[in-house]
């Protein structure tokens, strides 16, 4: 039995409704840019307005909003959060759900190791999270280049792609540590998104009070914030070691407490 095949058949359909999802996203968000340049409106005069602690939470920062590529930075936010939410849930359902599902016999019995079947679940998770930031790099470049009026941000975009395929591998190695330390497997990926939400609204606070700024280090979305990866110069390098390190770990989390546990049949 190839475990690897039969991951990416079971995630198949979630993985084209999470597609959708992103497309829907990118176009709506570009279509409300284009409708407000079309109609005269001040878009900066409009957010303006906008008390900043709301501004905060909804994740405008400081982005020039009358331009595509400010707009775009600004509809990132929300991509990061579907990414990662769908990373998080993956992680913990792919090493779960056999015992939720109460079919650990049927793979237990096949002839392969358990380090074996880890790895063959976390390369189907991998290529399903690769496969969703793929289809948000080429829909986000061509609906931002279709509706930028001359602006071209395609290099923008590539590295907020690449700092968002490092918090997808984040969240991906939190929901499988979870999934694999956890007794009750029916809860792994809910405990996985509420880990996520925890650490965005973390990030929300910090932004709301510069005081907190010491929390940055705790949150992976205050990480590659789209501002600083667009205007900034690009990837941070500490940030990038950091994430590299804790992926490191939670994935030999992931390994050493599967390989171990007692397996509900």
């Amino acid at each position: 039995m190839n475990v690897f095949i039969r991951e990416i058949k079971a995630h198949s359909k979630s993985l084209i409704f999470w597609c959708i999802g992103m497309a829907l996203m990118i176009a709506s968000g570009m279509a409300k840019f284009s409708y407000y340049v079309e109609s005269g409106q001040s878009i900066q005069e409009l957010m303006s307005r906008i008390p900043k602690t709301l501004r905060a939470i909804l994740g405008m920062g400081d982005f020039d909003v009358t331009k595509a590529s400010g707009f775009y930075g600004m509809l990132f936010l929300y991509l990061l959060v579907m990414a990662t939410i769908h990373a998080s849930m993956l992680g913990a359902n792919i090493i779960a759900k056999e015992e939720r599902d109460k079919t650990a016999e049927f793979l237990m019995t096949k002839p392969i190791s358990r380090t074996g079947i880890i790895t063959s679940k976390l390369l189907a998770a991998l290529l399903n999270i690769l496969i969703l930031n793929l289809v948000t790099l080429i829909l986000s470049v061509s609906l931002v280049n279709k509706y930028g009026h001359g602006e071209n941000i395609t290099g923008d975009i590539l590295l907020l792609m690449g700092a968002m395929f490092v918090l997808q591998l984040l969240f991906l190695s939190i929901g499988t540590a979870i999934a694999s330390v956890s007794r009750k497997p029916k809860l792994s990926a809910s405990i996985a998104t509420t880990v996520l939400l925890i650490t965005f609204m973390l990030s929300v606070v910090c932004d709301m009070n510069s005081s907190l700024e010491g929390f940055k280090y705790l949150t992976p979305f205050k990480y590659f914030e789209a501002a600083q990866v667009m205007y900034g110069g690009g990837l941070e390098p500490l940030y990038v070691i950091i994430s590299i390190v804790i992926i490191t770990a939670l994935t030999s989390v992931t390994y050493g407490f599967y390989k171990k546990r007692d397996l509900k049949l």
